[in-house]
């Protein structure tokens, strides 16, 4: 614990005891994300060569990203006699995080002249893996996060778009499909089959069963019926809320919201509590307050909102929104993320959504609790 604050002898003394008693692993971490990459290969180095027995054993990396070092750290391990690394997807831990896997992976894949070592992972995945952690932890990743950002592999200025044009490596170091990037499709639509869905779930990396796959398709000709382009980053986002709802108590069955200028801005919501249907009217300062006021009438609670977040799943004004909401309840955090064309129908959602999370970590909701209309 906390290794890169330990006096090197006491260090070497704690491994040699920790081999002494059987141990095959031994992991030295930068807990607080305090060390250079200088300090934290050289302690490695210096662990290494000091205590017997230490070329029986693997010696593994774990750092946290305090100052923005974690990955770079990580990679100083290696070079200094580490071979495990200890690292997250999206890079989500504590505080700033831990090392990003996709960029671990990558550095190892692309600067292999100078990093001499493989992991076997298949860096195809990476992009997948990256959207189903997001979609799971209802952490958006930023647009600008390296290898697997929105923005990872976008070309804005003029120079860079011309010498993209002219040859792809003059700014990309790597292809976006070694990280499994493919480029939007627009091949689905409303007339598309079960058949194709099925077929653009399994190269978007999904395998869901007969029952879930109805679903799905049920939800992905609702979305087509409302929108012109359906791209695949809708198509993940309607399978991602799919498996994030699965066992939801709590479902938001229907929503009216009125808004504008005169305000006040009022909503009539109706949720389904466990088979129990309540229906309520609120107001507020603003359609999704209005909103938020409607669900506390029926499921009254003291948690308190931490963030309200809106991104667009793709382009156009008939983009998706994806809302993600974070509610604070007794030293308890839970953020949830949904997707809808409706960005106040979205907001309901994951308001509800991040409810769900609460009551799986206090207890079941008692429908008897909701007020009636």
């Amino acid at each position: 614990m906390d290794a890169t604050r330990t006096s090197i002898e006491y260090l070497c003394r704690a491994v040699e005891t920790a081999i002494k008693a059987g141990a095959t692993t031994i992991n030295l971490p930068d807990t607080v994300g305090y060390a250079t990459p200088e300090e934290y290969g050289d302690m490695f180095r210096q662990v290494r060569e000091r205590v017997p027995g230490a070329d029986q054993v693997i010696f593994s990396t774990h750092c946290h990203n305090d100052l923005g070092l974690a990955v770079a750290n990580s990679l100083a391990g290696l070079a200094g006699g580490a071979r495990q690394i200890e690292c997250t997807i999206n890079g989500i831990g504590e505080r700033a995080g831990n090392a990003a896997l996709e960029e671990v992976v990558m550095a190892l894949r692309t600067r292999n002249d100078v990093l001499p070592w493989d992991t076997a992972i298949e860096s195809t995945m990476l992009t997948r893996a990256s959207r189903l952690v997001s979609a799971a932890t209802s952490f958006p990743v930023q647009y600008n996060k390296a290898i697997v950002g929105k923005n990872a592999f976008a070309h804005e200025s003029g120079i860079h778009q011309d010498g993209m044009l002219k040859h792809n490596e003059t700014y990309e170091i790597m292809t976006p499909a070694s990280v499994g990037l493919t480029k939007t499709s627009l091949v689905m639509g409303k007339h598309s089959g079960r058949a194709a869905f099925k077929d653009k779930l399994k190269a978007l990396g999904y395998e869901l069963g007969e029952n879930a796959l109805q679903d799905a398709f049920q939800r992905f000709k609702d979305l087509a019926d409302r929108k012109k382009h359906v791209y695949d980053e809708d198509i993940e986002a309607i399978v991602d809320n799919q498996i994030a709802s699965g066992h939801d108590r709590i479902k938001v069955l229907s929503l009216t919201v009125i808004a504008g200028t005169m305000g006040p801005q009022s909503a009539t919501l109706t949720l389904d509590i466990e088979g129990v249907h309540t229906t309520v009217q609120s107001s507020g300062n603003g359609p999704v307050d209005a909103i938020f006021n409607a669900i506390r009438r029926v499921v009254p609670h003291e948690a308190s909102l931490e963030l309200y977040q809106v991104h667009a799943v793709t382009e156009g004004t008939d983009a998706q929104a994806e809302v993600s909401v974070r509610l604070e309840e007794d030293g308890k955090t839970v953020t949830a993320k949904v997707a809808d064309p409706d960005t106040l129908v979205a907001s309901a959602k994951a308001y509800v959504a991040a409810l769900n999370k609460l009551s799986a970590k206090r207890g079941k909701i008692n429908p008897q609790a909701a007020i009636s209309a």
